[in-house]
């Protein structure tokens, strides 16, 4: 059995607090909790394989459940009112979501193999590789469809962004697409000879596909910064992986326009 990945978990219970200290929770979110430790404790069953099947099909019920802030007791504060970052943005606003960060810490307990841990050199060089590979193609895509232009800024929340990006959003989506669904995935087909590349285009176009809602240029940013995203885990790891997005992440929002051009 894989050993617990201590170091995300900590920096995740990190990021949970910050947002506790915005916020609050009823005691309707222990629903979200009993249900996720069922499902942790089935696919813990390393002798009964519907029981595991059963917890993985709680899990990812419950994950978008909690993605889509469908759960009770979780009051998620807003910590940055809604504004415009540039004067030809759309206005943007953040919340400190405690209900999302349940399916980081749900992964790395149940599922500790996610981590994918890789050597420190081989990392940084899956990193740079996975950076250059998105930066062009995602946000070079901005650029070419007109949705963002250089901006060049560091706001005054800059730092509270910073923060709940690596720490409630980049983490967790990494260790849902990328350790979960790609690795998932590479497991899963290891007997193919290109087993490792269907996984990670596959967890890329589910990655592009949860941004519908913002429009099909975002499902194609989304999927193309993806396969940047795995590029870094298949090589380098989780944090590889989560370096990567976050790095994205902040050039898009401290050089070029963000969200998008209004």
């Amino acid at each position: 059995m894989p050993a617990l990945p201590w170091p995300y978990l900590a920096l995740l219970s990190i990021g949970y607090v910050s947002a506790l200290a915005y916020g609050q929770l009823a005691w309707t979110a222990g629903i979200s909790v009993a249900l996720l430790l069922f499902a942790g404790y089935a696919v813990r069953q390393e002798q009964t394989l519907v029981g595991r099947f059963l917890g993985h099909i709680l899990f990812l019920v419950m994950a978008l459940a909690l993605a889509l802030h469908w759960m009770p007791g979780f009051f998620n504060g807003r910590a940055i009112p809604a504004q415009r970052l540039t004067a030809d943005a759309v206005r943007f606003a953040m919340y400190l979501n405690q209900d999302k960060p349940l399916i980081g810490f749900w992964l790395l307990l149940a599922c500790p193999w996610i981590v994918g841990r890789r050597s420190l050199r081989l990392s940084i060089y899956a990193t740079a590789l996975g950076l250059a590979f998105s930066t062009v193609l995602a946000l070079g895509g901005a650029m070419l469809l007109g949705m963002i232009h250089w901006a060049p800024k560091w706001p005054d929340h800059a730092w509270l962004w910073v923060l709940n990006n690596l720490l409630l959003v980049t983490l967790v989506e990494e260790a849902l697409f990328r350790g979960y669904i790609q690795g998932g995935l590479s497991r899963r087909f290891k007997h193919l000879t290109h087993g490792d590349n269907l996984a990670l285009l596959l967890a890329s176009l589910l990655f592009g596909l949860v941004h519908i809602g913002a429009g099909w240029q975002w499902v194609l940013l989304s999927g193309l910064a993806g396969v940047g995203y795995g590029l870094a885990y298949r090589f380098g790891g989780l944090g590889a992986a989560i370096t990567t997005h976050f790095g994205l992440n902040l050039l898009h929002f401290a050089l070029f326009t963000y969200p998008m051009l209004a």
